[in-house]
């Protein structure tokens, strides 16, 4: 399991857009694979889960990305991959995760 936690700044729709879009087009076989989305007064949350196809684990790995706004405007955004391991009791080979996060690093 590999994580990123960021606070960012500009436009929650537009950062959600960015992170849906470069997650996707930045993988052949990245899908959506499901998405919550939030509102409490001046607060709001979107889950977004993608998955992906990892060659070099061969298996695949999600990637959970939650973007939070907070009522002062701040945007919060956790990130946890999953699934890269092929092991059955403990993980070993886990370059996929990290990959995968990697590429959401640099859609931010």
């Amino acid at each position: 399991m590999a994580k990123m936690e960021r606070i960012l700044q500009g436009n929650f729709n537009e950062i959600l857009d960015r992170i849906e879009q470069g997650i996707i087009r930045g993988s052949l076989s990245a899908s959506l694979e499901d998405s919550s989305d939030f509102v409490s007064g001046s607060s709001r949350c979107s889950v977004r889960v993608f998955e992906r196809y990892s060659a070099l684990g061969s298996n695949r790995v999600s990637l959970s990305v939650t973007l939070f706004e907070a009522a002062d405007g701040t945007i919060h955004l956790s990130a946890i991959t999953s699934g890269g391991s092929q092991a059955m009791f403990f993980k070993i080979n886990t370059f996929g995760e990290q990959a995968f996060l990697d590429k959401l690093e640099a859609v931010l």
